[in-house]
């Protein structure tokens, strides 16, 4: 009876084994993002005064899908989504669907401040400026992403790489960048 047992457990095993493959990320339908990890290190309000846009500086136009690895059918075509952080003075996000997974990159602006990370594991340093990072590619508990801050513009940007697909090269690099475009047409 235990080798009818232990030979049924095998064979249970070896077939439920040869049947699967590791795939790197979860498909989350609609929704691109990780709970952003970013704080300010100084206090004060995060939004900004309604009726004041007029001067200011657009910083989700300085990337575009051209400055992206994705294949999309439209380089020209705006961000996926923009606004839709209110504790932010700007968000952006690019978006896209490779398979069954989405992949993009979220930018988050502070003017003003800086915005930091509660958690590093690591630092660039590009066109002399620090970028901060959180790599989570390994962290089975969120999509695979970089997490990454700089100062900017007198202020600070958050930029978040989410790619489990694997299709578009080591995620912080793709973070490093975009790190690399934003600074080049920093006002």
């Amino acid at each position: 009876m235990r080798r009818a047992v232990i030979s049924l457990m095998v064979l249970v095993l070896g077939a439920t084994s040869a049947c699967t493959h590791s795939v790197n990320g979860t498909p989350v339908p609609g929704v691109l993002d990780v709970e952003q990890p970013f704080s300010s290190t100084s206090p004060g309000s995060s939004t900004k005064p309604s009726g004041d846009d007029s001067a200011a500086q657009d910083y989700c136009d300085l990337i575009s899908w051209k400055d992206l690895p994705y294949e999309v059918a439209d380089k020209g075509a705006p961000p996926t989504d923009v606004g839709y952080d209110r504790e932010f003075d700007q968000s952006c996000k690019w978006q896209h669907s490779t398979g069954t997974l989405d992949v993009g990159v979220t930018l988050r602006f502070r003017e003003d401040r800086p915005i930091t990370l509660d958690k590093t594991n690591g630092e660039y340093t590009v066109d002399g400026r620090k970028v901060t990072y959180f790599d989570r590619t390994t962290d089975s508990s969120v999509q695979p992403s970089c997490v990454m801050v700089m100062d900017y513009a007198g202020g600070g940007v958050g930029i978040i790489v989410i790619d489990g697909s694997a299709k578009y090269g080591a995620i912080c690099e793709q973070g490093k960048a975009v790190a690399e475009k934003l600074l080049a047409k920093e006002p």
